[in-house]
């Protein structure tokens, strides 16, 4: 039976939590503020720990919480990048989708497990609320299940836990970590404008948060019977919704439903997604599987990327010194959209960083390569969309100084002419 406890003051994890024990908790917005916070303070009394951290936007994983905790992520995520500037995160290079199976198999260590659940319901099942991802995988593995169970978060559509498998319940009734939508500039709209030509109606979309999907996404109000199979969602979903464009009408499997992995948006999205059956939260087993991928048409999926050379390497990673992403559920995301039929694979990114001084297409990466050249189909910048698929490495060339800044493309010609001469 598991302690139930209503005041943090109470919480003493040295119960529970001892010197060595390698912690993973929800990712997100789904992030168990009051346990990190609980953790961060009574860490130098438990003695050395870890943690594992998929992304974080709740702003508690600062240089001096790293300096009691040792922490690691799949990448800089959010308020992660601050971390690695400093030095203090170690990065676990992984798709997403890898994680509950390394968890699974002890190659992310998980002792114990942190987690954020809604209250109840009569069968003393608690929603995971925010998050489908990993979690099942943690909770199974840890020797230890400490739920932070909040009565704001909502009771989703999806994977549940039992009460009798928490070891200690901690009752708290506080906001979940938000992310405010992101302003939309005019290259953001410009960018859109490309991307969104890639959408017809009946397409099941994949795509992530933040100012180019949701501008992608205010453009689609005219369309009819989208569907929805994606590792996460933002606000703008509740828009599409409401207007009666998104009705996952078409869609060969979860015929009317919207699948998703996290909920990373405000109170009006979990408001909406509370007891919402035409919403279904998964783990990435499910999301991000390729055999399920396989099975939609008309897959379009939208990411991004920091730079893109000119074969069509992607790198959504690292600028020289500076870990700034990850790899995220990309790759899965991009193989599923190319071969999907009638679908697309879309890497949208501005032409050029640093307030217009640096391309963004780029002879050669300054970073790791996130997606294979092999894999890419489509390249979206401000100036235009290139299609890469099926396209010689010359022709790749081409296409991309096309979309490139005007101010860089004389360069990147002198740059690719011997490409341009061989052939590849």
């Amino acid at each position: 039976m598991s302690v139930v406890i209503s005041d943090a003051a109470q919480l003493d994890l040295r119960r529970y939590i001892k010197a060595g024990d390698r912690i993973v908790w929800g990712q997100a917005c789904a992030e168990p503020t009051t346990l990190i916070e609980t953790l961060i303070a009574q860490a130098d009394a438990i003695g050395n720990v870890s943690a594992f951290a998929g992304t974080s936007f709740s702003k508690l994983l600062t240089v001096e919480a790293a300096s009691k905790i040792s922490l690691s992520s799949m990448g800089a995520i959010g308020t992660l990048r601050t971390l690695t500037a400093a030095g203090k995160l170690a990065v676990v290079p992984c798709h997403v989708s890898q994680i509950g199976p390394m968890i699974e198999q002890g190659l992310i260590g998980c002792d114990v497990a942190f987690v954020q659940l809604s209250p109840a319901d009569a069968d003393g099942n608690h929603s995971y609320g925010l998050i489908g991802d990993y979690v099942e995988a943690m909770v199974s593995k840890a020797r230890v299940v400490i739920a932070e169970v909040n009565d704001q978060v909502p009771f989703t559509n999806g994977p549940t836990l039992h009460a009798s498998r928490i070891h200690c319940a901690l009752q708290v009734s506080r906001p979940p970590v938000e992310v405010a939508a992101a302003k939309i500039a005019d290259t953001d709209e410009a960018i859109a404008k490309f991307a969104a030509a890639y959408i017809e109606d009946g397409a099941v979309l994949q795509t992530g948060v933040g100012a180019v999907p949701d501008a992608i996404l205010r453009l689609l109000l005219d369309r009819r019977d989208l569907g929805v199979h994606s590792g996460m969602l933002g606000d703008g979903l509740v828009d599409l919704v409401q207007a009666g464009v998104i009705t996952n009408a078409r869609k060969a499997i979860d015929t009317g439903v919207s699948i998703n992995g996290a909920f990373i948006g405000t109170r009006r999205l979990y408001d909406f997604a509370h007891r919402n059956n035409s919403i279904r939260m998964c783990s990435t087993a499910y999301t991000h599987d390729a055999a399920v991928l396989a099975q939609l048409d008309r897959l379009v999926t939208i990411n991004s990327a920091l730079e893109v050379d000119l074969s069509g390497q992607v790198n959504a990673e690292q600028s020289g010194n500076a870990y700034l992403g990850g790899t995220g559920g990309q790759v899965d995301f991009v193989r599923a959209g190319a071969r999907s039929r009638g679908g697309h694979s879309i890497i949208a990114l501005s032409a050029t960083a640093k307030g217009g001084s640096l391309s963004k297409i780029v002879t050669a990466l300054s970073g790791p390569v996130t997606t294979a050249r092999s894999d890419v189909d489509i390249i979206v910048t401000e100036f235009g969309a290139a299609e890469l698929k099926g396209q010689s490495l010359a022709e790749r060339a081409r296409r991309l100084i096309a979309i490139a800044h005007p101010n860089f493309r004389e360069e990147l010609e002198r740059a690719a002419h011997p490409i341009l001469q061989r052939g590849f």
